[in-house]
Protein backbone atom coordinates (compact mmCIF):
# COMPACT_ATOMS: atom_id res chain seq x y z
CA UNK A 1 0.00 0.00 0.00
CA UNK A 2 1.65 3.41 -0.69
CA UNK A 3 2.56 5.81 1.57
CA UNK A 4 1.43 9.40 1.31
CA UNK A 5 3.44 12.59 3.29
CA UNK A 6 2.60 15.78 3.81
CA UNK A 7 5.69 18.24 4.78
CA UNK A 8 5.72 21.93 6.28
CA UNK A 9 1.93 21.93 8.24
CA UNK A 10 1.79 24.72 10.41
CA UNK A 11 1.84 23.46 13.81
CA UNK A 12 -1.50 24.97 14.96
CA UNK A 13 -2.99 22.58 12.26
CA UNK A 14 -1.04 19.38 13.57
CA UNK A 15 -2.24 20.58 17.29
CA UNK A 16 -5.93 20.50 16.08
CA UNK A 17 -5.95 17.52 14.18
CA UNK A 18 -4.05 15.42 17.13
CA UNK A 19 -7.14 17.30 19.36
CA UNK A 20 -9.66 16.37 16.47
CA UNK A 21 -8.25 12.49 16.83
CA UNK A 22 -8.50 12.33 20.48
CA UNK A 23 -11.89 13.46 20.46
CA UNK A 24 -12.81 10.89 17.64
CA UNK A 25 -10.45 7.77 20.09
CA UNK A 26 -8.35 7.62 16.83
CA UNK A 27 -4.79 8.13 16.59
CA UNK A 28 -3.58 10.74 14.45
CA UNK A 29 -2.73 8.52 11.69
CA UNK A 30 -6.12 7.23 11.38
CA UNK A 31 -7.96 10.38 11.59
CA UNK A 32 -5.82 11.75 8.67
CA UNK A 33 -7.27 8.09 6.87
CA UNK A 34 -10.95 8.99 8.07
CA UNK A 35 -10.75 12.76 7.03
CA UNK A 36 -9.32 11.66 3.10
CA UNK A 37 -11.77 8.30 3.10
CA UNK A 38 -14.47 11.39 3.56
CA UNK A 39 -13.49 13.44 0.67
CA UNK A 40 -12.86 10.36 -1.91
CA UNK A 41 -15.86 8.72 -0.91
CA UNK A 42 -17.50 12.80 -1.21
CA UNK A 43 -15.76 12.64 -4.75
CA UNK A 44 -16.93 9.30 -5.80
CA UNK A 45 -20.58 10.21 -5.21
CA UNK A 46 -20.13 13.61 -7.66
CA UNK A 47 -18.68 11.53 -10.32
CA UNK A 48 -20.33 8.26 -12.21
CA UNK A 49 -19.67 4.75 -10.81
CA UNK A 50 -17.74 2.82 -13.28
CA UNK A 51 -18.44 -0.74 -13.55
CA UNK A 52 -17.46 -2.82 -10.40
CA UNK A 53 -15.07 -6.10 -11.26
CA UNK A 54 -17.06 -8.32 -7.82
CA UNK A 55 -14.38 -10.95 -8.58
CA UNK A 56 -11.50 -8.93 -7.18
CA UNK A 57 -11.49 -8.11 -3.11
CA UNK A 58 -12.30 -4.18 -2.92
CA UNK A 59 -11.46 -1.58 0.20
CA UNK A 60 -15.23 -0.93 2.23
CA UNK A 61 -13.49 1.31 4.93
CA UNK A 62 -11.00 1.46 7.35
CA UNK A 63 -10.84 0.34 11.00
CA UNK A 64 -9.68 2.74 14.21
CA UNK A 65 -5.95 1.55 13.34
CA UNK A 66 -6.29 2.67 9.67
CA UNK A 67 -6.09 -0.79 8.32
CA UNK A 68 -8.55 -1.22 5.23
CA UNK A 69 -11.31 -3.33 5.57
CA UNK A 70 -11.49 -5.83 2.78
CA UNK A 71 -14.77 -7.39 1.00
CA UNK A 72 -13.82 -10.65 -0.44
CA UNK A 73 -17.86 -11.84 -1.65
CA UNK A 74 -20.78 -9.70 -3.07
CA UNK A 75 -23.56 -12.64 -2.07
CA UNK A 76 -25.92 -11.60 0.86
CA UNK A 77 -26.83 -14.54 3.39
CA UNK A 78 -29.55 -15.17 2.15
CA UNK A 79 -28.49 -15.74 -1.36
CA UNK A 80 -25.57 -17.99 -0.01
CA UNK A 81 -28.67 -20.05 1.74
CA UNK A 82 -30.46 -20.04 -1.87
CA UNK A 83 -27.21 -21.21 -3.16
CA UNK A 84 -27.00 -23.96 -0.83
CA UNK A 85 -30.59 -25.38 -0.73
CA UNK A 86 -30.43 -25.82 -4.37
CA UNK A 87 -26.89 -27.21 -4.47
CA UNK A 88 -28.64 -29.67 -1.42
CA UNK A 89 -32.21 -29.79 -1.82
CA UNK A 90 -33.07 -32.60 0.55
CA UNK A 91 -31.30 -33.01 4.33
CA UNK A 92 -29.28 -35.88 5.11
CA UNK A 93 -30.22 -38.13 7.36
CA UNK A 94 -27.91 -41.18 6.99
CA UNK A 95 -25.24 -41.65 9.91
CA UNK A 96 -24.70 -40.68 13.27
CA UNK A 97 -25.82 -37.27 15.14
CA UNK A 98 -23.34 -34.98 16.32
CA UNK A 99 -24.54 -36.18 19.51
CA UNK A 100 -24.12 -39.86 19.23
CA UNK A 101 -20.37 -38.57 17.45
CA UNK A 102 -19.30 -36.26 21.10
CA UNK A 103 -20.15 -39.16 22.98
CA UNK A 104 -18.08 -41.66 21.45
CA UNK A 105 -15.50 -39.69 21.37
CA UNK A 106 -16.13 -38.36 25.21
CA UNK A 107 -16.59 -42.43 26.47
CA UNK A 108 -13.33 -43.56 24.42
CA UNK A 109 -10.56 -41.77 26.35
Amino acid sequence: MPNLSIKDVPETWAEALRTRAALNHRSLQGELMAIVEQAIAATLVASPKPAEDRSKPRIVGYDKAGYPIVRQGWKTVEQVAADLRARYPTPINSGPSSIEIIREDRDSR
